[in-house]
């Protein structure tokens, strides 16, 4: 084989790469504008308009104003769980304030994605809701993780951390409205309450032990 020679393109990968591309730059323009705008109060022609683009070219990618909306929530949710995720290479205590801090970074810097993904969309939307299920369920792996290494977690145990990332959305809901806390004092105010839902499950099911740093004897 002579690897000195580029590798032949198979047909259509060149025009799925183009077409992936435009619709992420449709959900990018989507996304703006739904920050700004309420879902109601945008019409397809509304859109097509403000994206500079033909109606057809929307219709074309995601079929109709709700389907580009669930996109631009879904595209919404991949970038707050893959911030929530991040630092999978420190130690899980830090990990674990690396998760908040960006969960609450991603709140502050993307307020109208975060308020679509933690109040379930427009009215009372399933998928919407089904979405966002799937965000929390993915924030209490990945602090399951750092808190017991693994995600492998007794129903108890998930619930204790549910009910505290349930916690977390309420309070950042209210801390991006009134930024009157410094988002360093929010971090450590939530890493101490995980501490005491830590606790709270130990005590309950002593299989799940709190960490060390969440102990208050050490």
């Amino acid at each position: 084989m002579d690897v000195s020679q580029p590798p032949a393109v198979r047909p259509g990968v060149r025009g799925t790469e183009r077409s992936l591309a435009r619709r992420a730059e449709l959900i990018a323009i989507g996304r703006r504008l739904f920050a700004d705008t309420p879902y109601d109060a945008l019409s397809m022609d509304d859109i097509a308009r403000q994206a500079h683009v033909a109606k057809g070219l929307i219709y074309y990618y995601f079929h109709s104003k709700r389907g580009y909306y669930l996109a631009i929530v879904q595209d919404s949710v991949a970038d707050l769980v893959a911030f929530a995720a991040s630092g999978v290479e420190l130690p899980p205590v830090e990990r674990v304030h690396r998760t908040i801090d960006s969960y609450l970074r991603y709140a502050e810097h993307h307020q109208a994605a975060y308020r679509t993904i933690v109040s379930g969309g427009v009215g009372f939307d399933a998928e919407v809701h089904a979405i966002r299920d799937g965000v929390r369920e993915a924030i209490v792996a990945t602090i399951a993780e750092g808190a017991y290494g693994r995600t492998d977690i007794a129903p108890l145990a998930r619930m204790g951390l549910l009910s505290w990332v349930c916690s977390v959305e309420g309070a950042a809901l209210d801390w991006i409205d009134r930024p009157e806390l410094p988002r360093e004092t929010m971090r450590e105010l939530l890493v101490k309450t995980l501490g005491g839902a830590l606790r709270a499950i130990e005590e309950l099911d002593p299989a799940h032990p709190a960490p060390r740093p969440a102990r208050r004897d050490t």
